[in-house]
């Protein structure tokens, strides 16, 4: 039973440990992206297709 809580209080430890390396990764900016707004314009933009302008598909049975 006591390698239960020994589990669980080492569980919580890691995990409030990520949690803090996720908050300052963050806050540093590890994960902003600088690059794809750059290139962003070198692509055109192509309307989605509506559902009204597809083909109907016609069911054929052979």
């Amino acid at each position: 039973m006591e390698v239960i809580f020994i589990l669980i209080g080492i569980s919580l430890v890691l995990a409030v440990t990520f949690l803090f390396l996720f908050f300052r990764a963050m806050k540093d900016g590890q994960f902003d992206d600088s690059y794809t707004p750059s290139v962003r314009i070198l692509f055109e933009n192509q309307p989605k297709k509506s559902i009204k302008d597809q083909p109907k598909k016609s069911k054929s049975y052979e």
